[in-house]
């Protein structure tokens, strides 16, 4: 589930009423397409073993694991009881290979239930980031694309913090902390300006 066309449309709308720099932007490339990811643990999943990996390489591990583990991603308590060298061998590293396991334990143990995060950004931040192997940036890119929360806003993302100070004329990439506070006065709306920044950085990057 991601956020809509309709719903990028009127939240940079909104944004763009209040802020002259948005505006411009928004004339020069124009309003992003919808960008949404399965909900689900294997989404996350998937995230954790793409980390730092080409698209075609993680597609290879993702096929190695699901054969290392009996064929099926979403049989959480079988991928928790394979032992993690075998979930290594499917070209993961150890580190990531002890994440996978990791998270598979905590669904399978009831940890965590993908389907009942909580309401509140902020609380469903904490719950999926106290699994290790899920940082706050993994979270609020699975709460924004596949939960499609309209105020999550991944201040964290060099992409976003490179586009918003273009955008807002600084001398200088602000940091996440200079990030969170320019952005705060946008709120309910900051989760659709995280997409219009990707899609200004993916234009005016060319």
């Amino acid at each position: 589930m991601s956020l809509t066309a309709d719903q990028l449309r009127t939240a940079l709308d909104h944004v763009a009423s209040i802020e002259p720099n948005l505006a411009a932007a928004l004339v020069q490339v124009g309003y992003p397409e919808p960008r949404g990811r399965p909900r689900g643990a294997a989404t996350m999943m998937r995230a954790i073993v793409g980390q730092q990996v080409s698209v075609k390489a993680a597609a290879s591990i993702w096929a190695k694991l699901e054969s290392a583990c009996g064929g099926d991603m979403d049989d959480f308590a079988r991928v928790a009881a394979t032992p993690v060298e075998t979930l290594r061998s499917a070209g993961l590293s150890g580190q990531k290979a002890s994440y996978v396991h990791g998270l598979a334990a905590a669904i399978a143990g009831g940890h965590i239930d993908f389907a009942a995060l909580p309401a509140d950004d902020e609380a469903a931040i904490v719950a999926l980031t106290a699994i290790k192997g899920i940082g706050r940036w993994s979270a609020e890119i699975y709460l924004l694309f596949a939960e499609g929360r309209p105020d999550v806003f991944p201040a964290g993302d060099l992409a976003v913090q490179i586009q918003l100070g273009k955008i807002m004329g600084l001398d200088s990439r602000p940091t996440e902390k200079q990030t969170r506070l320019l952005v705060e006065p946008w709120r309910p709306h900051r989760g659709a300006l995280a997409v219009f920044l990707w899609h200004h950085y993916n234009i005016v990057a060319l």
